[in-house]
């Protein structure tokens, strides 16, 4: 079904607004993929912050015009499905875990930073860890040296509390000593 120019208008215009929020651009061809298949990689795409829509080439390749994305263009051919993303890995992780397990979607192509990625790259993007667990392990780093010091002050702490017993033992010890010969010379 074709599109009169006002529809073409309103996909383009939201494509570019698309474009011009999301850092990362992932394109797979969809050829073969039952609805089924389809409804669940857009609900896990929804879930995940990443908006797929399936275009037509001539106009995706309009609405990209000026944006970081326009690299790509020469890659906008065939049935493809564009997946857009504000989060940088979220597209490419989404895209590459639902083709790990459906091969008839096949990625294409990706763009990151202006620069276009082919299929291993949009893998290598799916494979960086998430946002959350790159600053979860950044406070790991930052807290480790803070707690190996606290751990180290406290067996210092705990082995001068040992030899400071130790001393008030021995003082107990030799105060108990000197009281056991007066009573054997008393007894005397």
């Amino acid at each position: 079904m074709s599109l009169n120019r006002s529809e073409k208008e309103a996909v383009i215009s939201e494509v570019t607004s698309l474009a011009a929020k999301a850092q990362t651009l992932v394109m797979a061809e969809y050829r073969g993929i039952t609805v089924a298949a389809m409804d669940k990689l857009r609900v896990n795409a929804r879930s995940n912050g990443v908006t797929l829509s399936v275009l037509k080439n001539t106009l995706a390749r309009r609405a990209v015009v000026g944006s970081s994305f326009e690299v790509a263009g020469d890659q906008m051919t065939g049935p493809l499905i564009y997946g857009f993303s504000e989060d940088a890995v979220a597209a490419a992780k989404v895209v590459a875990e639902f083709a790990k397990t459906n091969d008839k979607l096949v990625i294409r192509a990706g763009v990151y930073g202006g620069k276009v990625l082919d299929v291993e790259g949009v893998k290598q993007l799916a494979s960086i860890p998430s946002k959350e667990v790159l600053l979860a392990q950044l406070c790991g780093l930052l807290m480790s040296p803070i707690s190996r010091t606290a751990v180290v002050l406290g067996a210092l702490a705990a082995k001068k509390g040992e030899g400071a017993a130790a001393p008030a033992e021995a003082a107990a010890e030799s105060a108990a000593e000197p009281a056991a010969p007066a009573e054997d010379a008393a007894a005397a």
